[in-house]
């Protein structure tokens, strides 16, 4: 499978947070403003990234001492110490977006996206380097996603015409259905 089709596939088709609905968490917490959105999406590629880098190889070990069922905690624990090191980043070398990412930052080591882009590298097959494409490509998609929320939610906030029983978290549930709703339509590109 080529570079650019698992690319399109992961960004727009199978998109972690619109179509397989993992990472919600922060999708809806971390939306609001654009700047917290992208530092997010940024921080989750980061993490993506390197966690396939290190947990694809960390596979091949469990498999070679028979222990593959083990894969689930082995995961999460370089995750969490990968979260670690990224909120100590930022905290040292941007303040501003730490504070503003507040406890959603943390809360990328018990994101389902990154746990399940390790998970599905490992169980659809990929080579190393079409795991580091997918990963990349999925924490795209999940910056995609948050960067389009960001804008639809920013408008919904500036909105004085919405019925006071759709005001707050139930509009921003219907805007994230249109969204998801909407990216529907690149089901047949890959």
């Amino acid at each position: 499978m080529g570079f650019g089709t698992i690319l399109l596939g992961i960004i727009l088709v199978n998109n972690y947070v619109l179509a397989q609905f993992l990472g919600i968490c922060p999708f809806l917490g971390v939306s609001k403003k654009l700047d917290s959105a992208a530092g997010m999406g940024v921080a989750v590629i980061f993490v993506m990234v390197l966690a396939t880098a290190a947990t694809y190889p960390i596979m091949l070990v469990l498999d070679n001492f028979g222990i593959g069922y083990l894969q689930t905690i082995a995961f999460i624990l370089i995750i969490a110490a990968l979260v670690q090191f990224v909120e100590m980043a930022l905290k040292k070398f941007i303040p501003a977006l730490h504070k503003s990412l507040g406890v959603y930052l943390p809360l990328i080591t018990t994101n389902c996206a990154v746990l399940g882009v390790c998970i599905s590298n490992i169980d659809e097959g990929y080579t190393y380097i079409q795991a580091l494409v997918n990963s990349a490509g999925a924490g795209i998609g999940f910056l995609l996603a948050m960067v389009i929320f960001s804008g639809m939610r920013g408008k919904l906030e500036a909105n004085t015409s919405i019925p006071k029983c759709f005001q707050g978290v139930p509009i921003v549930l219907v805007t994230a259905a249109f969204l998801s709703l909407s990216f529907m339509g690149f089901g047949g590109l890959v």
